[in-house]
């Protein structure tokens, strides 16, 4: 007789009360990966899909092939970077505790990635973000008071209260409208860096995805079109080993990785260590550099953890241990530039101590002047007018009767 048929359903490694254990995460030496030159091929470096970019050692020296030479103002610059974005992100949790706005998502553990890919870009270049990237803001310089505004959806919110808070839309800045419709974002930049090339410019896309929606038909959709046109645009995979609440096996990373995606589509991919500054800037700079020479797209998987829960509607001690976090063998992206910089003889406990004060004092003074122009319950808001602006170039007529009717 045969034996019955059963199905195969990934499960993590351990639930809520079991010991972490990420023996399935495999991390090589750093400095082990070597660099290859920009035009090789995607079949020329297929194993960089199953290895891991990485740069600083346990030590905290810069190592290997990967290791840029950069400053040591440019180091303590993007330490601050990743400071800022945390102190950003505990305020504004803080603030939808206290009722100030109704939801949050924090980028708590993946700061590196965010903010060291944004200096490998130039002004002109045009991200595709997702909800978790708002380090690519804070890096850039953007400020604060703007990014908060949004989140209060208070009279000085540019989106006027329409969008979800923390899904931004910064044009100046390079980053185009985070949309809540997982994927989208995807053929997107795809679609953009294809615009770019056809007016032959010289400005290049970085589009994002997690690794859950890379089971989205738009990641696949993307890809297609990217294989065939060759488009200057960078396609990263953030592997932060959480799709919510569903474990990132769910989504196909038990049977592969998710860098290995782009080799059924002839793209070169890399990847890389998510939690290693260094290494998330010399990974970027590579792919910006293929795109801005005109040799086409790169896929990038950035390994790395989501620390905190996906969102402040969301309670990760129902599917993983509360101290996981403290066990992911990558280690804290802060912790280990500091460590780099004090390594270097460039940084110390008082100065990290001074700089913290610092950022935290400029995130509260921020959120003091945002929440000066209303918050979620409280303060001005955008006139309900707006509801009707902005949609069409020149508002039809039954909009305007409508709005006659509500008296606005």
């Amino acid at each position: 007789m045969s034996q019955p048929l059963s199905l195969h359903v990934p499960e993590p490694s351990v639930r809520p009360g079991g010991r972490p254990d990420f023996s399935h995460v495999s991390v090589p030496e750093a400095g082990e990966v070597p660099c290859p030159p920009i035009d090789i091929s995607a079949g020329e470096i297929r194993e960089f899909a199953y290895t891991m970019i990485r740069v600083l050692d346990d030590k905290g020296d810069a190592v290997g092939d990967w290791a840029r030479e950069l400053s040591s103002e440019t180091l303590r610059k993007g330490l601050r970077d990743m400071m800022l974005t945390r102190a950003f992100d505990a305020r504004m949790l803080l603030s939808q505790r206290q009722g100030k706005t109704s939801f949050y998502i924090t980028s708590l553990g993946e700061e590196a990635i965010a903010c060291a890919h944004r200096k490998a870009l130039e002004p002109g270049d045009m991200c595709f973000p997702t909800y978790r990237q708002q380090g690519l803001l804070i890096a850039h310089g953007w400020p604060l008071v703007e990014m908060m505004c949004e989140i209060f959806s208070n009279e000085k919110d540019r989106l006027r209260g329409r969008q979800l808070p923390g899904l931004y839309s910064f044009r100046e800045a390079g980053f185009f409208s985070v949309s809540g419709n997982l994927g989208t974002q995807y053929p997107q930049a795809v679609g953009w860096a294809m615009a770019s090339a056809i007016m032959g410019d010289t400005r290049i896309a970085s589009g994002w995805i997690g690794d859950g929606a890379t089971a989205e038909t738009d990641f696949h959709s993307a890809l297609v079109f990217a294989s065939v046109y060759r488009p200057p645009v960078i396609l990263n995979i953030v592997n932060n080993q959480w799709a919510i609440s569903s474990y990132q096996g769910i989504a196909g990373g038990e049977s592969a990785k998710f860098a290995a995606r782009a080799h059924g589509y002839g793209i070169p991919s890399l990847r890389a260590d998510g939690n290693d500054y260094l290494a998330v800037y010399a990974a970027s700079k590579w792919a910006v550099d293929r795109a801005r020479a005109n040799l086409g797209p790169t896929v990038i998987e950035w390994v790395t953890y989501r620390a905190g829960a996906h969102s402040t509607s969301d309670d990760p001690s129902k599917y993983r241990p509360k101290d996981e976090w403290a066990a992911w063998p990558l280690g804290d992206p802060v912790q280990r530039l500091k460590a780099h910089l004090v390594r270097r003889g460039e940084w110390s406990e008082e100065r990290h101590r001074q700089m913290q004060a610092e950022v935290d004092g400029e995130v509260l003074e921020a959120a003091k002047e945002a929440e000066s122009h209303g918050t979620l319950h409280d303060g001005p808001k955008p006139s309900t007018a707006t509801m009707f602006e902005d949609v069409f170039r020149n508002m039809p007529r039954h909009l305007r009767e409508q709005r006659q009717q509500l008296g606005v």
